[in-house]
């Protein structure tokens, strides 16, 4: 995909369509949309992908969808973005029946929390996984060695050595909604 294939590691994450402007004649291959009402969403994948930008979908940030298989279904044969990014496996495992990127999303917490997202992992076999936080390099690496799925770091990315640090361990790249670390 084109996301992961472009030389950037740093993939831009944001909320609001006036942020989507903004990245439509921007040199990223693409970019993470955080939410949104449902209504608007296929607009804005129609519209990133008329400028060339492929549109990964944070699935359990849309208001006015339940977070379901249902809904993804809806949203990979609807919408089509590039893929969908969700915490529920099942969601992950429709987005791979429907031969979209799925990314796990994995809120690690603490060590029992780390412990579930591998066996969670195992069973839902996500293109790839993102760790949150995304600022704890030595657990990027764990799991990235422990799942063989490629790691995307997450969440309080909020500087350029973050962004180091992260990709150093082993991430494939980094979403940040931060702008000033877009370009990195």
């Amino acid at each position: 995909m084109p996301l992961f294939q472009s030389g950037r590691k740093v993939l831009p994450a944001v909320r609001k369509p006036k942020e989507v402007e903004a990245l439509l004649t921007a040199a990223f291959p693409g970019f993470v949309l955080l939410g949104g009402h449902v209504g608007q969403i296929k607009p804005i994948v129609d519209l990133a992908r008329a400028h060339g930008k492929d549109v990964l979908l944070h699935a359990d940030l849309i208001d006015g969808l339940k977070n379901d298989e249902y809904a993804a279904d809806f949203l990979c044969q609807s919408i089509r973005p590039a893929g969908l990014i969700s915490t529920r496996a099942g969601v992950i495992q429709r987005t791979k029946q429907n031969k979209l990127i799925a990314i796990q999303r994995l809120f690690l917490l603490d060590s029992d929390a780390l412990e579930r997202s591998y066996a969670l992992v195992g069973k839902t076999q996500p293109d790839y996984v993102e760790v949150l936080p995304g600022i704890m390099p030595e657990i990027i690496a764990e799991v990235k060695e422990r799942t063989g799925v490629p790691v995307i770091a997450g969440g309080l990315i909020r500087t350029e050595a973050h962004v180091r640090q992260a990709i150093e361990a082993g991430a494939a790249a980094v979403t940040t909604s931060r702008r000033e670390l877009w370009e990195l």
